[in-house]
């Protein structure tokens, strides 16, 4: 069948008269553009779907939805008896979210499950919260997450309330391949879900707080045009923060997002309106979400400006804290990814908890949690270093609006005593070495061929002809996580416990580690490094010698990978 052929037939799945004119528009002018639109489809992958709004198989658009949601259906119905079945769907703010999710709603029931779904929008987390809470069989949320705003997206959640896996995600895919397109569907279906569940959310997250101290902090907070603004003030306000001030125009949901080029709290640029109004203010915290709310930025005062934590130091603080303060012993845990910094592991040994260690991505850390619960261990906190943060067990997911809460408990108990979150930073290096990170790429070209190639050769250099020596460190080990093998300096060779995936690390001698991967979505080969630098009561002079050192391993490790180190980009 030739592309016109197929673009015609699309045609008659498409209720939307406007996806519908738009394609037909293609369909006349025909050319490259028409092809494009039917090369492949959207990939759907453990993230679910995400990509452009448009007609066509390669965008997000009604047709699209329905098929994911057939597919969804078909191999849920493998598992589960569809009339004793929960399926949860929710939706943000962006364009075309509302009729996404009605459509979700309308196949499901068409299918014969027990469909529950948010009327209004909501956060990300409050579904995986209600996923896992009503023991639901799927949670479907229509979200693009910091996606641009001409985005949407299309995420999965299965029982237990974790995003799905590899494994589940394929199968996924292949029933959406095999299942026809639903057509004719019944709009008034579904049961709406009951505002007292977000009280339940929000009773969850207020037990996750240590206690009912100090709460002297004035907050600047934005949630950048997303759903997640009147939750997470509501949360701070239940919780005893009431100088708490927002940015009025990115406070209330938009789906242009119109005061920033990228609505992502980790794009240059993205807080500058609130960090403006906590100079302003004279304020203590800044706090900020994504727009779907799963994601936690934070700004402190330095005396002379701001300085914004990384997803690291947010993580590590937090876990600190919950468990100094929090009761329990050696059952609870920590968890974090493999790129993420080992001065977690550190916290876990010093309070004498467990500690996991799982390949990136959420999907991973709830599946350690869950590992957790079977051998009788309650997971505190995990974090990944790209601002995401799970605290408790409610939410099996990372959940920026819990997070906020916390660190606000921590910041404000800092400041009764005089300290700051920094203070509690310069202690953990002070106690564990301080710990520095560079994060770095090399991009090529989307579509060249040589691009693999040039990821597959440095990653082979690296396994095959590892240096002795980086920055005048011994090399210590090197483990291939495609093959699932670490090989010692010593010749010892062991297994690893995760799924297979494309990358390689390196550790040295002197504590500091490395990996490189390509990445998942981008055209990119990603270094991510650590170094560790003693301490000897003097933080800024070792954070000084630590950032020279990084430039040093950085480059021995773009040579060693056969790279101009010229070539990285931050």
């Amino acid at each position: 069948m030739d592309t016109t052929a197929r673009a015609e037939q699309w045609l008659q799945l498409d209720p939307d008269p406007a996806t519908r004119s738009e394609l037909q528009a293609l369909i006349d002018a025909g050319g490259a553009a028409l092809e494009e639109r039917f090369a492949g489809r959207l990939e759907f992958g453990t993230a679910g779907l995400r990509g452009a709004l448009g007609a066509g198989p390669t965008r997000m658009n009604r047709v699209v939805v329905r098929q994911a949601t057939a597919g969804v259906a078909a191999r849920l119905a493998q598992e589960s008896d569809p009339a004793s079945a929960i399926v949860v769907v929710g939706r943000d703010a962006r364009h075309n979210s509302d009729v996404f999710a009605r459509d979700a709603v309308a196949v499901l029931a068409a299918a014969g499950f027990d469909v529950r779904y948010w009327a209004d929008p909501v956060p990300t987390p409050l579904l995986a919260y209600v996923t896992r809470l009503l023991g639901a069989g799927a949670g479907i949320q229509v979200t693009a997450s910091h996606n641009p705003a001409n985005d949407n997206g299309y995420k999965v959640y299965w029982r237990g309330g974790g995003q799905i896996t590899p494994d589940l995600a394929d199968e996924i895919a292949a029933a959406i391949e095999a299942t026809a397109t639903p057509t004719e569907l019944d709009s008034d279906v579904g049961r709406r879900l009951p505002e007292d569940l977000i009280d339940g959310y929000r009773a969850a997250a207020l037990r996750l707080l240590p206690s009912d101290g100090a709460r002297d902090l004035t907050i600047v907070y934005t949630p950048l045009h997303g759903v997640a603004g009147r939750h997470t003030v509501e949360l701070l306000g239940c919780a005893g923060f009431t100088d708490v001030a927002v940015i009025a125009e990115q406070f209330d949901p938009d789906p242009d997002f119109p005061t920033v080029d990228f609505p992502n709290p980790e794009e240059p640029g993205a807080l500058d309106a609130t960090l403006a109004l906590a100079r302003e203010r004279d304020a203590d915290l800044v706090l900020a979400n994504d727009p779907d709310g799963d994601r936690i930025a934070a700004a402190v005062p330095t005396g002379d400006g701001w300085r914004l934590l990384t997803g690291d130091e947010i993580g590590c603080v937090l876990a600190d804290y919950l468990l100094e303060h929090l009761p329990g012993g050696a059952e609870r845990m920590v968890a974090t990814t493999v790129v993420s910094s080992q001065l977690l592991e550190r916290i876990a040994q010093h309070h004498g908890v467990g500690y996991a260690e799982t390949l990136t991505g959420f999907k991973w850390l709830a599946a350690a949690a869950a590992r957790g619960d079977c051998a009788g261990r309650r997971m505190v906190l995990a974090y990944e270093e790209a601002l995401g943060v799970m605290i408790g067990d409610a939410v099996r997911d990372k959940d920026g609006m819990s997070a906020a809460l916390v660190l606000a408990d921590c910041a404000a108990r800092e400041r009764a005593a005089g300290r700051s979150l920094l203070d509690r930073l310069d202690d953990l290096a002070r106690r564990f070495g301080l710990h520095a990170k560079a994060q770095t790429y090399v991009r090529f070209d989307d579509g060249d061929d040589d691009g693999d190639d040039l990821a597959g050769r440095a990653l082979a250099q690296l396994r095959d002809d590892t240096p002795a020596t980086i920055a005048d460190s011994p090399v210590v080990s090197v483990t291939d996580f495609e093959t699932g093998r670490r090989h010692d300096r010593d010749g010892q060779a062991s297994a690893l416990d995760m799924p297979p995936t494309r990358m390689v690390a390196l550790a040295l001698e002197d504590g500091s580690r490395m990996q490189v991967r390509p990445s998942g979505t981008e055209p990119k080969l990603k270094f991510y490094v650590e170094v560790v630098e003693p301490v000897d009561g003097d933080v800024s002079a070792a954070r000084s010698r630590a950032a020279n050192r990084l430039d040093d391993v950085v480059a021995e490790l773009f040579a060693a990978a056969g790279l101009d180190p010229a070539l990285r980009s931050t």
